[in-house]
């Protein structure tokens, strides 16, 4: 085993979503890093649909680009389509959504992350993590080399054990066409970690010279909608996606070969996802359901493949060829690659801190599908904050760790921290309580200044945020404090604009008073008027519960001893061990009761420190 001279800072191993956000985080921020991944040519490939964003997911891509991270910038850049999802309802769940082109996407970010100072990457297999004392120093390869590094940071999406199924035939594999990871699992049960099964799937793709596009809606983008709040100029042509539905001859052939899916042949013994169940799910939940929503949606500008969304599979590929060939406008469609299913291993959770290191071996950190998540922005969103993290423990500064009343990304962390996951995890709107304060479109007014701090924005970027601060703050003042007279009485413009068919287009028409200061301005000063009631109740709520995340639980803190816990409290709290009691209070099986308690043990212990000091 051959020593790389240079030791590392961080070491990130796989360069998917997850991998990709956190060398880039680490290395932003100063840190010597390594991006270690199998394929350079596979960096940030987009395993299922291509698409980036979609409901709640949308809010996390614009944090982490809030925040100074990189996915939202190369959607932007790879973005077919865009669309703002749900937009006939309120602000609170408006969420972008890009339809990338999936090669683009690929090589603007390994060009990105090519051009990041102080990242280093290069094409390895992880054979094992070494270790001295239960701490970080580095990994070797089976290619032969051993690099030695501070932190790391596994991000190793589907790849640790991966199966792939198709009916009755079953193959390893990370995903359809590359090779799993077959001794990064081993190796953590070796360092002590509790390893489960998880499974996800993804449907057929099909070439569109094979579609009869006249038979199907046409789904357009929209205008105006982006993920950075550092726009891009100049972006690729657009295109459409488009809509058909399967029917009951699509039905009948599943059910007639249920028994013939590696799901209901018992091949396959992992838990999928509920909220993105396979076809053949549907129709045996859904049995009174005549059809069901089919979504084409184009893999690229230079590729006729399409992305069959809405009928993901494990049937053998004769059964998804019938299926396919029954819906309308796919009559003569041609399967390009075949829908399967995967298993892979993840971390089973109580085996982190919020930080995302591990409690079982100092400086290693886990980010994205290994931690039970689905999604490339939830593993985009854990890669950023691990990246954040491990940097600062380095140089022993105070953790960056979200409230769930800032972001979602501090929704997802303590929900992994405090909930036992029984399917893959992804983010939903109605995950966030606080959700009407964690718009898609503030983001940056959330977390810029955060970024700020931490070194992950430039002043360039921090000035022009100040200036958009300063405008909303001037445009709110101005409505405020200029009044008219409407039906004989006078009322400001404020109050005018909270009437629902008032937009602040329409002030800015009839009054000059009222300054235009772009479509992002005005909106924001919009929203703030409107929701103005909500958003107080809202704040204030945040205030009453956030007493608690305020008091904190030392790593040293032994809940065994405390005297009043009922035992399954004392059971969950020393499986999760959470870092203040906001988090232990939402651990299910610990009530408020048990938080009376602990609160009390805790109060004691820091008496009797202070005493001993």
């Amino acid at each position: 085993m051959w020593t790389y001279p240079d030791t590392f800072d961080v070491i990130v191993i796989g360069a998917g979503h997850a991998g990709c956000e956190a060398a880039h985080a680490a290395a932003c921020m100063g840190a010597s890093t390594l991006l270690l991944t199998t394929n350079l040519d596979t960096i940030a490939k987009m395993s299922c649909n291509p698409a980036i964003g979609g409901t709640a997911k949308g809010q996390i891509v614009r944090e982490i680009d809030a925040l100074g991270g990189i996915m939202g910038k190369i959607a932007d850049k790879s973005g077919i389509q865009f669309r703002m999802l749900n937009a006939s309802k309120g602000p609170a769940v408006w969420s972008p959504r890009a339809q990338s082109d999936k090669i683009a996407y690929q090589t603007e970010m390994k060009f990105a992350l090519e051009s990041t100072p102080n990242l280093f990457i290069k094409q390895g297999t992880t054979l094992s993590i070494l270790t001295e004392e239960k701490t970080i120093v580095g990994v070797t390869t089976i290619e032969g080399i051993a690099y030695h590094g501070k932190s790391v940071i596994v991000s190793s999406g589907t790849f640790m054990r991966g199966l792939l199924h198709i009916g009755d035939i079953t193959s390893a594999g990370g995903r359809a066409g590359d090779k799993p990871s077959t001794h990064l699992s081993k190796c953590l049960e070796d360092l002590g970690f509790t390893l489960g099964r998880l499974k996800t799937g993804t449907p057929p793709r099909i070439n569109g010279r094979s579609i009869d596009f006249s038979k199907l809606e046409e789904q357009p983008g929209d205008k105006n909608v982006c993920f950075s709040y550092e726009k891009q100029e100049k972006r690729l042509p657009q295109v459409s996606c488009f809509i058909t539905y399967t029917n009951l001859t699509t039905r009948d052939i599943a059910l007639s070969n249920i028994h013939r899916s590696a799901m209901h042949r018992g091949n396959i013994n992992s838990v999928g996802p509920r909220y993105c169940p396979s076809f053949e799910d549907k129709v045996v939940r859904f049995a009174d359901k005549e059809r069901h929503q089919i979504f084409l949606e184009p893999e690229g500008l230079q590729t006729n493949e399409y992305y069959a969304n809405g009928i993901s599979t494990s049937l053998p590929f004769d059964v998804q060829y019938a299926m396919i060939r029954s819906i309308e406008g796919l009559e003569k469609a041609e399967i390009t690659r075949p829908a399967y299913a995967i298993e892979y291993d993840y971390v089973i959770s109580g085996q982190l801190h919020a930080t995302l290191e591990t409690r079982n071996v100092k400086g290693l950190y886990f980010a994205g599908q290994i931690n039970g998540t689905t999604g490339y922005e939830e593993a985009a969103g854990q890669g950023l904050l691990a990246g954040i993290n491990a940097f600062l423990k380095l140089q022993n500064k105070e953790p960056f760790i979200l409230k769930r009343s800032e972001a979602y990304l501090g929704v997802m962390i303590d929900d992994l921290m405090t909930k036992e996951l029984e399917e893959p995890y992804r983010m939903f709107t109605s995950r966030a309580e606080h959700r009407l304060l964690l718009r898609q479109d503030n983001a940056d007014m959330r977390l810029t200044e955060k970024a700020y701090h931490l070194g992950m924005i430039n002043e360039a970027r921090y000035s022009r945020f100040q200036k958009k601060k300063e405008s909303i703050a001037k445009g709110i003042q101005t409505l405020e404090t200029t009044f008219k007279s409407v039906n004989e009485k006078t009322t400001p413009l404020s109050k005018l604009l909270c009437r629902k068919e008032i937009t602040y287009q329409s002030l800015l028409s009839k009054y000059a008073e009222v300054s235009d200061y772009g479509e992002d301005i005005n909106l924001a000063i919009e929203i703030d008027l409107k929701y103005r009631g909500y958003l107080s109740r809202q704040q204030k709520e945040v205030e009453k519960l956030g007493a608690l995340d305020c008091i904190k639980v030392p790593d040293t803190f032994d809940f065994a001893i405390v005297t009043g816990l009922r035992n399954e409290a004392k059971e969950k709290l020393l499986q999760k061990k959470p870092c203040n009691l906001g988090i232990a209070s939402r651990i299910s099986g610990v009530s408020p009761a048990d938080i009376t308690v602990l609160r009390v043990a805790l109060q004691k212990t820091l008496v009797t420190n202070k005493v001993k000091s």
